[in-house]
């Protein structure tokens, strides 16, 4: 594996834990009523919506919403590997 493969896939895997982090935050201000326009609320709301809401639609049974668990398996379970297996091919 060449320095800018290693590179990359560590880079990828920042970036996969980072979005995790902001889907949890998501899950942890769920549980609590805060203001919508608060500016910290908005924005973990605005970069996690659209990886979760076409998940909504498939993941929601009664009152509990999968969505983020379904979002997290892909993540860690195709998406990343998919990922890593193109960083490789390429380099």
């Amino acid at each position: 594996m060449t320095d800018t493969a290693a590179t990359l896939i560590t880079a990828g895997s920042y970036f996969f834990e980072l979005v995790t982090f902001l889907i949890l935050i998501n899950i942890v201000l769920s549980w609590f009523q805060l203001n919508p326009s608060n500016p910290f609320v908005k924005i973990i709301r605005g970069l996690t919506e659209p990886l979760l809401a076409p998940f909504r639609r498939f993941a929601i049974w009664g009152p509990l919403d999968f969505s983020p668990i379904v979002v997290v398996l892909l993540i860690q379970i195709v998406i990343f590997p998919l990922y890593r297996w193109i960083v490789m091919l390429i380099f």
